[in-house]
Order: structure tokens, then sequence, then C-alpha cells
């Protein structure tokens, strides 16, 4: 278990990572800007789609939409920005 933690990880600091280069790169489109800030906003919100006071349940939508949420904007980059995200990102 512990290696899928580290796993799963380890893919969300490298999408937060390639995805924080893409928001602020010159050529980011303006959707990109404001689905990052929404998704930031879900994140520190206490307003989820499950309440955080269910056991386990409550954490679980977080760990699994927001990765989710990342690499899903990721796939949406214009070419030339996903490319040079993703050899930033590689740093």
């Amino acid at each position: 278990m512990w290696k899928r933690l580290t796993l799963l990880w380890s893919v969300v600091r490298g999408d937060a990572r390639q995805l924080w280069f893409a928001v602020r790169h010159p050529d980011a489109p303006g959707w990109l800007k404001a689905a990052s800030v929404l998704l930031v906003v879900y994140v520190v919100s206490p307003i989820d789609i499950i309440p955080d006071f269910i056991p386990f349940i409550g954490v679980l939508d977080d760990i699994v939409l927001v990765p989710l949420a990342m690499r899903w904007l990721l796939k949406r980059l214009p070419p030339e920005l996903a490319r040079a995200a993703a050899a930033r990102g590689r740093r």
C-alpha cells in the first residue's frame, strides 16, 4: 500500500509542477488559469462533493478527483505549451 501511495505522490507532484509551469507561461490560455484557480479553490474549500467528516470516503474524493483534474488539464494544453511544461516538469 505504501508503494502505491508513494507512486501516486510522485505522479501528483510531477503533474503539479507541470501545471504550475504551464499556468505561469506567457502563452497560457485563460481557461487554464481559471481552471487551475478553481482546482485550488476546491482543494482549499470546506465544501466537497463528499463531506470530509465521513471517515475514509470523505478524503477519498480529494485523493482521486484532484489528480484526475490535473491530468485532464495537462492533456488539454496546446501542443507547444505541453512540450515546454513536460520538459520543465522533469527537472
